[in-house]
This record gives C-alpha cells, structure tokens and sequence, in this order.
C-alpha cells in the first residue's frame, strides 16, 4: 500500500489549486500558526496531499503570515501601540536623554530578538543544499519534531512557578526567545509559536504573558515572511506554469486572517483557565499518526 504522505517527491509540473484548497490550506494555516502545534508542518502536509511542492508550498506558507500576522495586530493592539510609541522613543532618545519607559524596554525587547532568527533563514535559503532542505521537510523530521518539542513545551510549562510579567522582561531573554525562532525556521513541526512559548515559561513567565510576549517578539519575523511570500506570488505570475497567483495570495491572506483571529482568542481563553498539556497531547497525537503513515511503517 503507497504511504498516503510522499514528502520527499517534488511535482514534475505546477499544480493548479481550486477555491476550494486555497481555503482548505490557508485555514489550516490560520488555525495553527499562533497555537503551539507547527503550523508549517500542518501546511506542508496539506501541500503535500494537494501536490504542492517546493517554492509553492513555501510561497502560500509564507504569505498566509500576513493574515495572521493582521490578526494579531489587532489581537494585541494596545500591545502593538504601546511598541510603537517606544519606538519613536528610541528614535528620540539621543535627543531626550531620558530612561526608558517600560514601552521603550517592550521596543528594544522586539528589536534584539529579531536578528538571529532572520540570519539563521537567510543561511537556510542560502547556503544549506538543498538535498538537506529536502531531508528536513521529511515526514520523519516533521513528526519527530512535533513530538520532541511537544515534550519540551510540557517540561517548561510543568517544572515550576512561572509568575513573570511583561515588565519583568531582560534584554537577555528576549534574545533569548527570539533566538528560538532560528530553529523553527529550519525544522518544520518545532512550531515558531511553540518554541518562543517553551522559552517564555522556562524562563518564569506566567502562561497568558509567555503567549503575548511570543507573538509580540515574533511580530517581525512574520512580516517579513509574509513579504516575502507577497512579493514571491507577484512574480509568479510572470513565470510560466506557476501554480500559484497573487490572487490566490490575497484569498490565503484573507482566511488566514480570520482563522488566525479566532484561533488567538481560542489560545488565549484557554491558557486563562489551563495548562499547555492540549496541546502537548495533540502534538503526540500528530506525531503518532505522522510516523504510522510513514513510508517506512508502509513497508512491513
């Protein structure tokens, strides 16, 4: 029996997407990107069912980011005005000489945890072969990460007292939650969110500000991924037999928006009331059925 997820075979030809698996993907993509469960590798394995490989499957991942990203924006506005204000407060700083506000210290906080996630993406995109970009966006690589970092995420949210606040934030864990980012980037089914998360409460932050803080600190990486993925899909329709439209991106963009909206709400009531341990559940779940639907288990 052929397994039913064949991650290593790219598509010979684009594949035209209907309406209806747009919204399928960028659903799924909306749903998942703020939860701690990998929406890259939730995507990937719908990309791979509907044929999707390689730059496509990346492009329609990278520009769902902007609708989700949209969504927290608005989510956390007061959050994202606050950041804002501290931004112009650095800017005038060299003029004002004052200390820094807690917004100022928020504007900082999202600043250095960007770099190292971004310069880890580019050496991905860059320079890793891609024989080994193939190999890390395997099903064995996706379900074992869904697992491993699933148990992670467990250990920080279980092993003690986690009561810090936003305010209580270092610029030494910031980067350090950011830096976390690096590795989602390159392991599909780490979850960006996740990890961030993972780092946040290993680090004593409460569960509602370990969620915040991650999507606040990662705000930057997922504009530019959905950039990326905007400005990828607008060329696209200049290259013959591309599979995916600008269209197409604006549909995903929309959807995952309000997907993402609800699915930040859901996260957010939820960790009022509970622990991680749903989602930790649902990630070996997932980790489980990945590796019975692997090539290998096919085999026997």
């Amino acid at each position: 029996m052929k397994p039913y997820y064949c991650f290593q075979q790219k598509s010979p030809k684009a594949v035209s997407l209907s309406l209806l698996q747009l919204a399928l993907i960028s659903t799924i993509q909306g749903l998942t990107e703020w939860l701690p469960i990998s929406s890259s590798g939730h995507v990937l394995l719908a990309a791979d069912l509907f044929g999707l490989a390689g730059r496509d499957e990346l492009l329609i991942n990278a520009v769902s980011n902007i609708g989700t990203l949209a969504a927290m924006l608005i989510y956390f506005r007061k959050d994202v005005s606050t950041a804002f204000m501290g931004g112009l407060e650095l800017v005038m700083k060299p003029v004002s000489k004052m200390p820094l506000s807690p917004a100022g210290r928020l504007a900082v906080s999202i600043i250095v945890a960007t770099p190292i996630p971004v310069i880890a993406a580019l050496l991905y995109e860059t320079v890793l072969p891609e024989n080994i970009q193939d190999a890390l966006r395997s099903i064995y690589t996706v379900a074992g990460a869904t697992i491993v970092f699933g148990a992670l995420l467990w250990w920080a949210d279980v092993a003690g007292p986690r009561t810090r606040k936003e305010e209580d934030i270092t610029l030494g864990h910031a980067m350090i939650i950011g830096a976390t980012q690096a590795i989602a980037a390159i392991i599909p089914g780490t979850s960006r969110s996740g990890i961030t998360m993972t780092a946040a409460r290993a680090l004593g932050y409460e569960r509602t500000e370990a969620a915040r803080l991650s999507m606040l600190l990662g705000a930057p990486i997922l504009a530019m991924a959905g950039l990326y993925g905007a400005y990828g899909l607008f060329t696209a329709e200049a290259e013959a037999g591309a599979a995916l439209t600008f269209a197409d991106g604006l549909i995903v963009a929309v959807i995952s928006f309000i997907t993402g909206l609800a699915s930040i709400w859901f996260m957010m009531e939820l960790l009022k009331r509970m622990s991680f341990l749903p989602f930790v559940l649902y990630r070996f779940i997932l980790g489980a059925v990945l590796l019975l639907s692997s090539p290998l288990v096919g085999w026997f």
